[in-house]
């Protein structure tokens, strides 16, 4: 709402307070909704899917892959939960992993 002296500062604060934000999502989701999550994995057309990608990529492609999409996901204007719910149930990174793609992705988005 205001013209902010210095951007660069302001993508900065905005980016932490993201971050913290997007923590919280991530403990809940860990907390609350794994067992949905391997339930899911369960299903036919994620099998299926799983099978193909485990065929024409190799793990770390694969890897590379879900967290630049998450980060675009992150930094654009959509809601963050999409990104964030991916990584948490997805994968198994670590919370300072996702804090530092979070802070980053979040004070680029900002910037941008």
């Amino acid at each position: 709402m205001i013209n902010p002296e210095n951007i660069y500062l302001a993508a900065v604060i905005g980016g932490f307070g993201a971050l913290l934000s997007d923590l919280f999502i991530f403990k809940l989701i860990r907390f609350s909704f794994m067992d949905e999550f391997e339930s899911l994995e369960n299903t036919h057309p994620i099998k299926k899917l799983n099978l193909i990608m485990h065929k024409y990529l190799n793990k770390k492609i694969r890897v590379y892959l879900l967290y630049i999409f998450a980060g675009i996901i992150i930094s654009s204007p959509l809601p963050d939960e999409v990104g964030v719910t991916m990584l948490a149930g997805l994968t198994h990174i670590k919370t300072f992993n996702l804090a530092i793609l979070s802070f980053l992705f979040n004070s680029l988005g900002i910037l941008v």
